[in-house]
């Protein structure tokens, strides 16, 4: 019986059954370390409730998802512009090369206006592609996806250049759009652990500066608190505090936190032409995105490139006190709604601790007034009246004694308690005088010139002045006087080595007299007469004397003497 040849047909198709499931096989094993990468990626991705960190952690797990060399996140801001771009895949010194980070124009600007995934082999084939910024890598494939926040578009995940030189694939796609619905979560998350911790920093610096207001601590104090803390709750890099200069037309910067106040570089700014001016004229917040955009010249230089930027006014409109001024460095996510509206809120403590500030020290002026006035009102009815009684009744001994020696000493006595009384008479002129009022009469300004001599010879010198010194001597004669008095102290303080001094104006029977004396070593015989000159050259010139003579016990005595008009 003949044996029949086995058909090869069977086996044949067994094997390409075999094959095409070992294919399907793997494509399931892909597959499944793909679904097992991207639960990966998702739980990576919420693992962190840092916002920029969150941002970062999103851009480098699509990379890696979907075998990218570049990525990154574009966050939208208003005016459906990028005012954030995350990048991944590029080194600093291709990073430093870009001259700009795309605006959201182009192809970047559709997907901004249509989110909606978009996948291209070419993205110069693309009719709305405008090219790439200067120092830009050449790109070729694309894929982009945007990222919703509760409905809202958050940004643009951006994904170039697949590796191997291939397209991305409807798969990678899928993937994507995935990781982009958990990273609006994680976005989500994010924001309200920054919101949350923003409101507790923020309760945290109202009671500390509420209760810095309350304990009545100096309003530099405050306003230092508040600039530090302002700059903690809002993320930013540096914070000043900029009040109204002499004149109003400039701010002057009076606390900076986060940087050296001697690191500011404009410590005035022009009200007409500065961010913080325009806050300050107009009452409300205003915010950048980019300090270097806008011609307003910015308050800190030096390595601190400010970006994002913020004014905010202490006090409404109409009644604004200053300006607090924050900036972060150039390329972070500008300010927030919420945290302008915070930090508008936080800056109205500022001008109530501005306005405490002022009331109190009006509070203490008033009662300095009050107690300098009564002060001069008992010298004046008590202790004055009390003295000349004294000295008349000594005047009416004098024809009593008949001991010359004893008539004499009385007589020296009542001189004494005569310079006394011109003494406290000059005394109670300086007390009624507001101590921190201009001075405008000439008797203030007197005094204004002697007390400020205290601070060089480490001793108050001695006042005394006596007659119409307001009424009887001219505007020239009194800048005369002045400038006499001025150059006498000095000398007293240059040269005289001094313990004690001695000041008298007086004015009696036309004439103006000033004597100023020390107890110092004396003047030298030979020596710089420069000055003393001068002082001759003013008395001459008003058709007057000066005397310089030596002082007793020691010292010097210094009388200069002119004539006044009757009719001045």
């Amino acid at each position: 019986m003949a044996v029949q040849p086995r058909s090869l047909m069977p086996h044949m198709r067994l094997d390409e059954l075999l094959s095409e499931l070992q294919v399907r096989l793997d494509a399931v094993l892909a597959t499944r370390d793909r679904v097992h990468a991207l639960l990966d990626a998702v739980v990576a991705v919420g693992s962190d409730l840092d916002l920029e960190t969150v941002l970062r952690r999103i851009v480098e797990t699509a990379t890696t998802l979907v075998d990218a060399t570049y990525g990154a996140l574009g966050v939208i801001g208003e005016g459906d512009t990028l005012i954030q771009f995350v990048p991944v895949g590029l080194s600093e010194d291709r990073i430093a090369r870009i001259e700009h980070w795309p605006h959201g124009l182009g192809l970047l600007g559709l997907l901004i206006k249509e989110p909606s995934p978009l996948r291209l082999h070419h993205i110069a084939d693309h009719p709305e592609s405008y090219g790439f910024p200067p120092g830009h890598p050449p790109m070729g494939s694309f894929l982009g996806v945007p990222i919703r926040v509760r409905g809202e578009a958050f940004g643009i995940l951006y994904l170039t250049e697949k590796r191997g030189g291939g397209a991305f694939e409807e798969e990678d796609e899928a993937i994507m759009i995935a990781l982009a619905t958990a990273a609006g979560v994680a976005i989500e998350n994010a924001r309200m652990y920054e919101e949350t911790r923003r409101r507790e920093a923020w309760l945290q610096a109202s009671s500390e500066v509420t209760t810095s207001l309350l304990s009545g601590a100096d309003s530099r104090d405050v306003l230092t608190l508040l600039a530090r803390r302002a700059r903690e709750m809002a993320g930013a890099d540096v914070a000043v505090v900029l009040l109204p200069a002499a004149g109003g037309e400039k701010l002057r910067v009076t606390i900076a936190d986060g940087v050296a106040v001697e690191d500011v570089t404009a410590v005035e700014v022009v009200v007409a032409d500065s961010l913080s001016g325009r806050a300050f004229t107009g009452g409300e917040p205003v915010v950048v995105t980019d300090l270097a955009d806008w011609e307003i010249p910015a308050v800190i230089s030096g390595e601190l490139r400010i970006g994002p930027a913020v004014a905010v006014p202490l006090g409404a409109a109409g009644v604004v006190r200053g300006v607090l001024s924050l900036g972060k460095r150039s390329g972070r996510v500008p300010f927030s709604r919420s945290h302008v509206r915070m930090l508008h809120s936080f800056a109205g403590q500022a001008s109530i601790a501005l306005e405490l500030a002022e009331a109190r020290e009006d509070a203490e002026r008033l009662g300095l007034l009050e107690d300098r006035d009564r002060i001069a009102k008992d010298l004046h009815d008590v202790v004055i009246q009390r003295l000349f009684a004294v000295a008349m009744t000594l005047m009416s001994a004098v024809r009593l004694v008949e001991r010359p020696e004893a008539s004499s000493r009385i007589q020296h006595a009542i001189d004494e308690l005569d310079g006394t009384i011109r003494q406290i008479r000059s005394t109670i002129f300086a007390l009624q005088t507001p101590p921190d009022e201009p001075a405008t009469t000439l008797r203030a300004r007197v005094v204004e010139l002697v007390e400020a001599a205290r601070g060089h010879l480490g001793f108050m010198p001695g006042l005394r002045m006596e007659g119409l010194i307001d009424t009887e001597v001219s505007a020239e004669q009194a800048e005369h006087l002045l400038a006499v008095l001025r150059e006498a102290l000095s000398n007293v303080v240059r040269h005289a080595r001094a313990s004690c001094a001695e000041v008298a104006v007086e004015v009696r029977d036309h004439r103006l007299t000033l004597v100023v004396e020390d107890n110092g070593v004396g003047l030298p015989p030979e020596g710089r007469r420069s000055g003393l000159r001068n002082l001759a050259g003013r008395a001459a010139q008003l058709g007057g004397t000066f005397e310089v003579h030596p002082a007793a016990p020691a010292g010097t005595r210094v009388t200069w003497r002119i004539p006044l008009d009757p009719q001045a």
